[in-house]
């Protein structure tokens, strides 16, 4: 299944928008917690600044997201993990409410007590939690609801290699499989988890292979190319609209930041990073896109001028909005 210029031009936009998204909320979150601080010797504090707590960023691994969610339909759900912002903005989750709810504020998706692990969208069928691996059995539930249910809804479990060592993938992937649930399984590899390499946590080199083991196909995607995620996942998909049951597919992506911001990144080989953005997903489609004669360097500059644009606008909505009284921090934690 190939795109068609029309969708290429949609991968490429979207991964400019999660791209400048990303690199501008690394910018923010050190807000108040880089010198002067340091200079008097205190710690670095995850609690300080506007915007608190971990932070992880997904730059580098726009390809999956974009060519999973080109083919994603309304009523199509997508269960996320904690690196999970590109995946949010390829599936149409509100931008200014999701930045709102990064930095706490009441105008966020949770009134802001989620935070950016933690972001809901009804709407959008969009959630994403913080512990490793448990919004692959979520997206189960939700397949298995569009089946009793007659719905023709596909179901997106995104999660990242470290995850498919859990006990929540293996039981996940086998009820799929048993059921023939219309649910596809999309494996980030980033190469660690946190800051363990996946050779050495991993008895086998790819995800992908572990699919034959609940009888359902398995697709190994080598190189870090929306075009190539495109193909897989449309074929997936379509299977699992159709009746096919599930599919596991490995995506091979990058990861330009830390585990989490703040993270000394001592355990990568000197001189990885740079290694990895000389082959940069959004550069090459760019490049390809001017072969093809459908954008040149003055709509390329219009792109990322009207995501830079977007992005301005999200962060001015989230800084400007309230944060949540105090009277409600024990309210919308559980139902009555």
């Amino acid at each position: 299944m190939s795109a068609s210029q029309e969708q290429k031009l949609w991968m490429y936009k979207t991964m400019v928008l999660i791209r400048e998204y990303e690199e501008h909320l690394a910018t923010a979150y050190f807000e108040g917690k880089l010198p002067p601080a340091i200079q008097k010797g205190l710690a670095f504090d995850l609690g300080a600044g506007p915007v608190p707590g971990e932070m992880h960023l997904s730059a580098g691994q726009e390809p999956a997201a974009v060519g999973v969610c080109a083919h994603l339909k309304e009523g199509d759900s997508v269960w996320g993990t904690h690196r999970t912002h590109h995946f949010a903005i390829a599936h149409g989750v509100d931008l200014n409410r999701m930045t709102a709810e990064i930095y706490g504020k009441v105008d966020g998706l949770c009134r802001g007590k989620g935070g950016h692990m933690h972001l809901f969208d009804p709407k959008a069928k969009f959630a994403c939690t913080g512990i490793v691996g448990a919004g692959i059995p979520q997206a189960v539930g939700a397949a298995l609801a569009a089946k009793r249910r007659g719905e023709n809804w596909v179901a997106i479990a995104e999660f990242g290699e470290g995850a498919a060592n859990q006990g929540a993938f293996h039981e996940a992937l086998n009820m799929a499989a048993l059921w023939q649930l219309p649910v596809v399984f999309v494996c980030q590899d980033n190469y660690y988890g946190i800051s363990t390499s996946k050779a050495r946590s991993t008895s086998v080199a790819s995800v992908a292979d572990r699919a034959s083991a609940y009888n359902m196909p398995g697709i190994a995607i080598t190189e870090n190319d929306p075009e190539a995620v495109f193909s897989a996942a449309g074929e997936a998909i379509e299977r699992a609209r159709n009746g096919g049951g599930p599919t596991l597919m490995e995506a091979k992506v990058f990861r330009y930041y830390g585990h989490y911001q703040g993270d000394q990144e001592v355990y990568r080989p000197k001189g990885e990073v740079e290694a990895l953005k000389a082959q940069d997903p959004i550069a090459r489609l760019a490049k390809k896109l001017k072969r093809e004669g459908v954008l040149d360097d003055d709509q390329l500059a219009d792109i990322k001028s009207g995501a830079l644009t977007r992005i301005d606008e999200a962060f001015a909505f989230a800084r400007q909005s309230e944060y949540p009284a105090r009277e409600e921090a024990f309210q919308h934690a559980f139902a009555d």
